[in-house]
């Protein structure tokens, strides 16, 4: 019997190491080519419109539009800096300061602020799928070092703002910047961009073209925020 189970064993993760190497085998060529290579969509974008297609949402409109990094006013990038991840230029893609306060929150029953930070965010929107499992983790986990070790800051940070989620079907900040102000990116404002960034944590909930007394709180913190990291000067630290 026990001779039976270490061969069960041995099976079990020998079957694991073959998954682990297919899985590098895919995953490290699409990531090392998005770096120079526009991600076409994320899986987030795909179920999203798969999703309206199949419950014939009304009002659903699909809109996304890539702009490169020199098209995107500085004010975008440091307004998302601002609030998502403070630290973006300094970690490593994970910021265990505030994992670790997330962690400390959940144990006092407290209301658990998000720790993802900007890396963790591309790795499950590009490649992953919505909700909370262990598994899922782990991949996101995954993928956030390979795009931190593949990729610059200033690169993850395009593509973040390029594939972020602005309002019901509208990705990246040049269709948000389109459907809410009616121009492009790179003529955003502070507050423009400070408003677009207060929706991020929730923006089916909090909307950018009627934002609540909350949205416009957020949008007023982040300003200060971004003032107090230095404006736009903030992104040369990026590498």
């Amino acid at each position: 019997m026990a001779k039976r189970r270490r061969g069960l064993a041995r099976r079990i993760l020998r079957g694991m190491l073959v998954a682990a190497v297919a899985w590098a085998a895919v995953t490290v060529p699409v990531v090392l080519a998005f770096r120079w290579i526009d991600p076409p969509f994320t899986t987030f974008m795909v179920s999203d419109r798969v999703g309206a297609f199949i419950t014939r949402e009304k009002g659903y409109e699909f809109q996304h539009d890539w702009v490169d990094w020199d098209r995107i006013s500085g004010h975008a990038a440091i307004a998302v800096i601002a609030s998502e991840d403070q630290q973006f230029p300094f970690h490593r893609g994970f910021d265990f300061k505030q994992i670790d306060k997330a962690l400390a929150d959940r144990e006092r029953g407290r209301r658990v602020r998000g720790a993802s930070t900007i890396s963790q965010q591309v790795a499950k929107n590009i490649f992953l799928w919505r909700g909370q499992s262990w598994f899922r983790k782990g991949l996101e986990a995954g993928i956030t070092v390979l795009i931190e070790a593949l990729w610059s800051k200033q690169r993850i940070l395009e593509v973040y703002l390029n594939i972020a989620e602005f309002g019901r079907g509208t990705y990246g900040v040049q269709a948000a910047s389109q459907r809410f102000f009616r121009k492009d990116a790179a003529k955003l404002n502070r507050p423009e961009a400070a408003l677009l960034a207060a929706v991020l944590p929730a923006p089916r909930r909090f909307k950018a073209n009627a934002p609540s007394r909350y949205v416009q709180k957020r949008q007023a913190w982040i300003q200060r925020q971004m003032a107090a990291l230095g404006g736009t000067s903030y992104l040369a630290q990026l590498r």
